[in-house]
């Protein structure tokens, strides 16, 4: 009973920081678009206060994985999202829901929504700072930023009025998902 409450406990927390979107067309220039792209990265999240490190893997439009290493509170917590399901395992135990039981706010729900819906788009319309290109949108849940790279890959993940930043480090891309 005792594992079965830090299952709990655990699965909580990670939806808590798996929480929120639309892209919004705006911005002064376009740019290549590499969001459709397969990728494997270490990745940073911070909520508020709170800094949780893990992998991040992106298969394919709306197939995406999480596994954390930090903090020890959700060390070993992997979500998989595939399919409108959301699989999630710890220590052996494993359960999957549909995504649409996850609350609005989720952060990986916003993440995968405003990074595949940007991806659909022949050319990402924004604007480049500090060699960076930005791409402004809007979700149910608020506006956000995607940052890419010189080749429009993925680099951060920002929602200002959740203080939310998921920042991408050492990214290896497996291909270009769009030549398939």
């Amino acid at each position: 009973m005792k594992r079965l409450s830090a299952f709990a406990v655990f699965f909580v927390m990670a939806f808590c920081l798996v929480s929120c979107a639309v892209p919004v067309k705006s911005g002064s220039t376009s740019h290549e678009n590499g969001l459709d792209s397969a990728f494997e990265s270490a990745v940073t999240f911070t909520i508020e206060k709170m800094t949780a490190e893990g992998t991040l893997i992106r298969q394919g439009s709306g197939i995406w994985s999480i596994e954390f290493d930090s903090p020890n509170t959700l060390s070993g917590v992997k979500m998989d999202f595939a399919d409108g399901e959301v699989s999630a395992s710890y220590k052996g135990l494993e359960f999957s829901v549909p995504q649409s039981a996850l609350p609005e706010k989720a952060m990986m729900l916003n993440l995968i929504k405003a990074v595949d819906d940007n991806a659909r788009l022949e050319k990402l319309s924004g604007e480049e700072k500090d060699g960076s290109f930005i791409v402004s949108g809007t979700l149910e849940e608020g506006g956000y930023q995607l940052v890419t790279d010189s080749d429009g890959h993925l680099v951060s993940f920002e929602m200002p009025n959740y203080k939310l930043s998921i920042t991408l480090h050492d990214t290896t891309f497996t291909q270009n998902l769009s030549t398939e």
